[in-house]
């Protein structure tokens, strides 16, 4: 079953972390020193935040499978939008080993189709050429649209 993913940016974790706690009535279910994330059965969502003072609000949505068929759905999908894609591949990002591919709607708004395999002991691994958002690097740009995605209308 597939989960809607949220990634908001925050400038103050702790504050945001009571808040979403409160909002949710659950309290988040992998909490670092830069990030938070809650893992919702209802509503069904992957919600994470993370520290960026200097690119606060909605960083990027995605789609979170549970397997591999329902990866291979999802990436059938992207194929058939309009727009081009950044496959990541197999990445480190947010304390999680996954399989990712980007794409960003007509408007720039950058989501992420991903299947988790496991967890990781960093934020993310320093992949040149990934994509920014992904925070494959362990300082991401301020942008959150993918270089391969920049034009995109």
């Amino acid at each position: 079953m597939k989960r809607l993913h949220v990634h908001v940016g925050v400038n103050d974790l702790d504050q945001s972390i009571r808040f979403y706690s409160n909002l949710f009535a659950a309290e988040p279910t992998v909490k670092k020193p830069d990030y938070a994330k809650w893992m919702l059965d209802d509503p069904r969502v992957n919600f994470a935040i993370s520290y960026r003072p200097e690119a606060g609000g909605v960083r990027h949505l995605g789609i979170q499978v549970e397997n591999g068929e329902e990866l291979q759905e999802v990436y059938a999908r992207l194929a058939q939008a309009d727009g081009p894609t950044l496959e990541e591949g197999a990445t480190t990002c947010c304390y999680a080993k996954s399989e990712k591919t980007w794409i960003a709607d007509p408007q720039g708004v950058t989501w992420e189709t991903f299947l988790t395999t496991g967890e990781a002991t960093t934020y993310g691994g320093g992949v040149e050429g990934a994509a920014p958002e992904s925070h494959a690097a362990s300082k991401p740009p301020p942008c959150c649209t993918p270089k391969a995605l920049e034009t995109v209308p």
